[in-house]
């Protein structure tokens, strides 16, 4: 059954348009649910109840039986035309009231067919039948309004029969449209398998990255978990040291309070004491009969109360109130102390205490390069040192570092000249010592961050790494973790500003190692 007329058989009888739910009467015919709904909720005013197709009449209000079969077959009708809609989205040129999709064009009327009107179009040869086409005037030669039939080698166009035989192309060697096509197909096929490569390794590629991406992410996660429970264990351990503290002061404060208390009773009851005397002896003064100022018995003591040890006593009060009177400032500040070894640890915590101790290896320095008597400092000099050719000495602008990195976590700090062209890095004890190729940065043995013409560029194994920003400053912080597999370097301005990190699986003892092409670059001292 061709397309349309199968459009025709899927259509409801009510709403004229492709069933949508279909529900089956008694009698067989088929409908939308909601169609035949409506129809019967109309009947139920005169309760007499028929079909709308054959007139048939129901007793009661009929059952609606979903009919799953013309369900999956509409299901599948409005797919296969979805689909082709998609596909092609062109639609027959002759179906003007609704549009159907084209299964031909011809390409001499330059018109898309659907089924029903390609089964009345015409069969002659000279109407070339194709896949349906938005482009049929692409098919014809522009000169001649030909069918194009020939490929031209020469031009490499599609012509008609017209150009091959009497227009431009007369005498070139052509071919057959599909003969052509065969080889531009075969041609089409041995590039495949190379951009089938091309694509695999850009797959490859895109998978490393996002692999490296994914350990970016663990290792900023990692790290910001560590700073987090860094910064919570320093909030505690200051937390409990303000509390210690505190506590020590109040401490201090109620021994105090309790010492003076108990001085401060005693002193008041001989203020009583003196006053009672006091007021005795004006009583005595102001007494008229001598016989009996003179015959009160406790005379010495109320004419001279000094005398009893007044001094001694009130010396010893004045010792209790001067030592009883300030807190343990010491015992105090001893506490406070610990804080130092907070701050030790906060920066063990944040990445190392110090910076490593570098000292430059005299045995590998170029004899175009002066190093200091501090080891610690190379400067480029045109007069040539008369240092012993050795296996180990670079012949080119380099010296290592005696120390060696196997482990851990280190940093250390240069400063070089601010007009120099020089290189700071880590390289293999096992570097070239001859030619271009010993240089940090030109083999896969060493990583280095090279100042160059005002402007900072990393290198490894030969391969260039751009960074844009700004030199602000002639100082530069390298740092190695060598588990975590990076080599970060830093500018050492303010704020530090990171520059670059390179990432490997670190395989044995790294060295230190300076490059100069001139000026001169000193490894900063430990403070």
């Amino acid at each position: 059954m061709a397309s349309a007329d199968l459009r025709d058989e899927l259509d409801c009888s009510i709403c004229l348009s492709t069933y949508t739910d279909p529900v089956m009467l008694r009698c067989g015919h088929n409908f939308c649910r909601v169609c035949i709904d409506r129809v019967l909720d109309t009947q139920d005013e005169s309760g007499v109840y028929s079909c709308p197709d054959c007139r048939e009449e129901f007793q009661e209000r009929p059952t609606l039986m979903r009919n799953f079969s013309l369900c999956n077959i509409v299901k599948n009708f409005r797919h296969t035309e979805s689909c082709q809609e998609e596909i092609t989205g062109i639609f027959c040129t002759y179906c003007v009231d609704s549009p159907v999709p084209s299964v031909r064009s011809c390409l001499l009327c330059e018109a898309s067919l659907c089924d029903k009107h390609l089964r009345s179009h015409s069969k002659a040869p000279e109407h070339v039948l194709s896949d349906p086409s938005t482009t049929l005037k692409n098919k014809k030669c522009s000169v001649h309004k030909e069918i194009l039939k020939y490929y031209c080698i020469k031009d490499d166009i599609c012509i008609c029969a017209s150009c091959c035989l009497a227009g431009e192309h007369r005498g070139h060697q052509v071919e057959m449209l599909d003969e052509a096509s065969e080889k531009k197909k075969k041609k089409l096929r041995n590039v495949l398998p190379k951009l089938t490569t091309k694509r695999d390794k850009t797959e490859d590629r895109v998978q490393r990255l996002e692999e490296r991406w994914r350990k970016a992410q663990e290792k900023a996660s990692g790290e910001a978990e560590r700073v987090t429970a860094l910064c919570t264990d320093i909030r505690r351990r200051v937390d409990d040291l303000e509390k210690k503290v505190l506590s020590e002061i109040s401490r201090q404060e109620k021994e105090k309070f309790l010492s003076l208390s108990a001085l401060i009773h005693q002193l008041e009851i001989k203020k009583d004491e003196l006053s009672r005397k006091m007021r005795h002896i004006e009583e005595l003064c102001n007494m008229t009969d001598p016989l009996t100022v003179l015959q009160e018995p406790d005379t010495g003591d109320l004419c001279d109360p000094e005398e009893e040890g007044g001094d001694e006593d009130t010396g010893g009060h004045d010792k209790q109130l001067h030592d009883g009177g300030d807190l343990d400032v010491a015992v105090i500040s001893h506490t406070l102390h610990t804080l130092c070894e907070v701050i030790t640890s906060i920066r063990s915590g944040i990445y190392v205490a110090h910076p490593a101790d570098i000292l430059l290896d005299v045995n590998t320095a170029a004899n175009n390069l002066l190093i200091s008597d501090d080891l610690k400092t190379a400067t480029w000099t045109k007069e040539k040192q008369n240092r012993p050719e050795t296996a180990e000495r670079f012949q080119y602008h380099q010296v290592m570092s005696t120390r060696v990195f196997t482990s851990g976590r280190h940093y250390w700090d240069v400063e070089g000249s601010r007009s120099g062209n020089w290189r700071v890095g880590m390289c293999y004890p096992s570097i070239e010592r001859k030619g271009w190729n010993s240089l940090i940065g030109y083999n896969n043995k060493s990583w280095c961050l090279w100042r160059y013409n005002n402007q900072y560029l990393g290198r490894h194994d030969s391969k260039k790494i751009e960074l844009s920003e700004k030199i602000s400053s002639d100082r530069v912080r390298i740092c190695l973790d060598y588990e975590a597999g990076q080599l970060s370097f830093y500018e050492l301005c303010d704020p530090i500003r990171h520059l670059h990190t390179f990432t490997a699986a670190f395989s044995g003892p790294l060295h230190a190692v300076l490059h100069l092409s001139n000026g001169c670059l000193t490894i900063i001292k430990r403070k």
